[in-house]
């Protein structure tokens, strides 16, 4: 097996860590931004925050004719600072909260899926980070 390739994404979100951290966790909020564009949306979240806690969203192009489950367990959840959680396949995923009076840095790496190429997949996910900072932002 091949050695696996870390990818990291982040930006800073003009909000403090507290409501950063409600929007990223919260099934309500995680429906409304977690898509990499404005085709695709997420009509399912659950979200069971807390280690050994399961997570599941799913995401489908929005004239239904692709979609897919993403989900996992939550490996370690530090309130307002930490969620480390493990995919499906087994892929790892940490990300870090931190804030600094009204602005968040959010730092996500996971594991590159073997599929796609890396570049691909950074910027998928950097594409829902930021989409997760204008929603954020604009509430």
């Amino acid at each position: 097996m091949e050695a696996s390739n870390k990818v990291t994404v982040e930006t800073t979100v003009q909000a403090p860590v507290a409501k950063v951290w409600e929007y990223w966790t919260e099934p309500t909020h995680i429906k409304k931004w977690n898509s990499a564009s404005d085709d695709w949306h997420t009509p399912i979240a659950e979200n069971d925050l807390r280690a050994g806690g399961k997570f599941h969203s799913r995401m489908e192009a929005k004239d239904g004719s692709f979609g897919f489950d993403f989900g996992g367990t939550y490996d370690e959840v530090k309130l307002h600072e930490v969620i480390a959680y493990t995919l499906g396949d087994g892929r790892k995923v940490n990300i870090t909260f931190k804030g600094q009076e009204n602005q968040t840095e959010v730092i996500e790496t996971f594991d590159a899926e073997t599929t796609n190429p890396i570049e691909f997949q950074q910027q998928g996910w950097q594409a829902i980070l930021d989409n997760f900072k204008k929603y954020a932002e604009s509430i």
